[in-house]
């Protein structure tokens, strides 16, 4: 009977509560993309549509959800010996990026409405809800197999996404360039976090941290290989130079929402992981990571920044590639106090606030570009010469979020970003990082202050060309407007009071 009893409260200690609130934003997204997906199964052609809306009131439900965990105090999934660890945290830092990764996907969704009428209705909003989901789960998670997970939950159904325009060979090609290489990043990452899981035995990010302190001389060099692995993994992610070479083709030839989803979202996702696994999991290796990410951050921002420089008016898609390259310059930005982390995990807040302000900003520009994209199928950059005159609160949303990219008055919210990552690089003494981040900064106004003054020119009659027939602005869907409605009150409200994302560069996010 004693013998029974002790069995029998041996498996009740196994057994783990679930904090069902915790995890309800990943698992609402989650939740209504297999809803969606049966969903299509029924829905008749002409009520696809509606997919649509359903999508998007389930990614208003999961954002719902993180109000009653804004307290930031919950874990589940947790040890339940005398080990306390959990693999999933919704505190302050979970919190902030689920909200972004959500309203990103949000805005994308709106951005899609009435975009995917040669799309799958039912494959495209379940592949969008899923990556979603995976995103969101991603900055919870404090266990590496969860972490791998969530990251692939995220990422696979991106790919489908970029190349789910049928008979599209740009669509097909970006998708298979972005396959690839994420599938080396995944690689090598796996490779890294085995190496880390044999030399210390544990997959929770808080234990690893502990272990790593006292590693076996024997298994120290297998130790830091896994932390520089893991580290390279997820530099691929973020699309850091050098693995940023898929950007460019991946952003052009995927569905223009799902280009701006990518260069939002998709960082954010990266970003989060290399946050979690550098400040949580490897604090002890300071000295290995601290550098390279500082090194990455000036050779990341740099390189966008050139390259961006390098586009062309006339080119097709290029306003799409101007996008992308500043992409890969703002996420040498999103780097540095990342960087700057070595010395102190407070730096971390600066990257959270400079993240906040470029995703609103960001989508705005891609939502202004969605707009111009159905009058001007090549959108170029010279498209958007005299926008001002045919579509004026098109053109100055456009001025106002290439301005705050920029970091220029009227864009305050950018400038302040700025400063705060500047003055993150420059406490942590990385002053050759400041400076190079300065001389980016400059670079970078050359060509957004050349493309905002272009809004605001006489236009000039277009080329003969193969596009399409402008489509009247009176057949612009209103979920578009809307999506660029929200932004630019976004971006506007943060400029008037910057202190409602700068705060986080002051917190104590885990």
């Amino acid at each position: 009977m004693t013998v029974a009893a002790d069995s029998a409260t041996g498996a009740a200690s196994l057994v783990q509560s679930v904090d069902w609130l915790a995890i309800a934003p990943p698992v609402i997204a989650a939740s209504v993309a297999l809803l969606v997906l049966v969903a299509d199964l029924f829905v008749e052609e002409r009520r696809k549509p509606l997919l649509g809306y359903g999508a998007v009131a389930g990614l208003v439900a999961a954002l719902a959800m993180l109000v009653p965990l804004r307290a930031g105090d919950r874990s589940t999934f947790c040890l339940t010996g005398a080990v306390q660890a959990c693999s999933y945290t919704a505190d302050h830092f979970a919190l902030v990026i689920q909200a972004l990764v959500l309203g990103g996907a949000l805005l994308t969704a709106l951005l899609s409405i009435g975009d995917t009428s040669k799309l799958p209705a039912g494959e495209f909003w379940f592949l969008l809800l899923s990556s979603a989901a995976g995103a969101a789960l991603l900055p919870a998670a404090r266990d590496l197999a969860t972490l791998v997970v969530a990251l692939e939950v995220a990422s696979l159904p991106a790919f489908a996404l970029v190349g789910i325009k049928r008979g599209d060979r740009r669509s097909s090609e970006a998708a298979l360039k972005f396959f690839l290489s994420s599938v080396v990043a995944t690689a090598v990452m796996l490779l890294g976090v085995s190496f880390v899981y044999a030399a210390t035995g544990t997959m929770h990010l808080t234990e690893i941290a502990a272990r790593l302190d006292d590693v076996p001389g024997q298994l120290s060099t297998l130790a830091e290989a896994g932390v520089v692995l893991t580290l390279v993994g997820f530099a691929f992610k973020t699309a850091a130079a050098p693995f940023h070479f898929w950007v460019p083709d991946t952003y052009v030839g995927a569905p223009l929402p799902i280009a701006a989803y990518l260069s939002v979202v998709g960082k954010a996702v990266g970003f989060s992981g290399i946050v979690l696994v550098t400040v949580i999991a490897f604090p002890s290796y300071a000295d290995v990571w601290g550098p390279a990410l500082a090194v990455l951050a000036a050779l990341t921002m740099t390189v966008g920044n050139l390259a961006a420089l390098r586009q062309s008016a006339t080119r097709a898609r290029s306003a799409v590639r101007l996008l992308a390259w500043s992409s890969v310059g703002q996420a040498g930005y999103l780097l540095v106090p990342i960087a700057a982390a070595y010395s102190s995990d407070a730096q971390i807040g600066s990257t959270v606030a400079y993240a906040l302000m470029y995703a609103v900003v960001n989508l705005g520009a891609f939502a202004v570009a969605a707009l111009v994209a159905r009058t001007h199928p090549g959108n170029r950059l010279g498209d958007y010469r005299g926008l001002y005159a045919t579509r004026p609160l098109a053109a100055l949303a456009m001025g106002f979020f290439l301005l705050c990219l920029a970091g220029l008055p009227p864009g305050i919210i950018g400038l302040f970003a700025k400063v705060t990552v500047f003055s993150s690089a420059v406490d942590a003494g990385l002053g050759w990082l400041a400076v190079v981040m300065a001389v980016n900064v400059v670079i970078a106004l050359y060509y957004y202050l050349q493309w905002t003054a272009a809004l605001f020119r006489t236009p000039e009659p277009s080329p003969a060309s193969d596009e399409a027939p402008a489509a009247p602005v009176h057949r612009v869907p209103a979920p578009v407007t809307l999506a660029i409605a929200l932004t630019a009150v976004a971006g506007i409200t943060l400029s008037g009071a910057p202190q409602l994302i700068l705060r986080f560069a002051t917190l104590s996010l885990f």
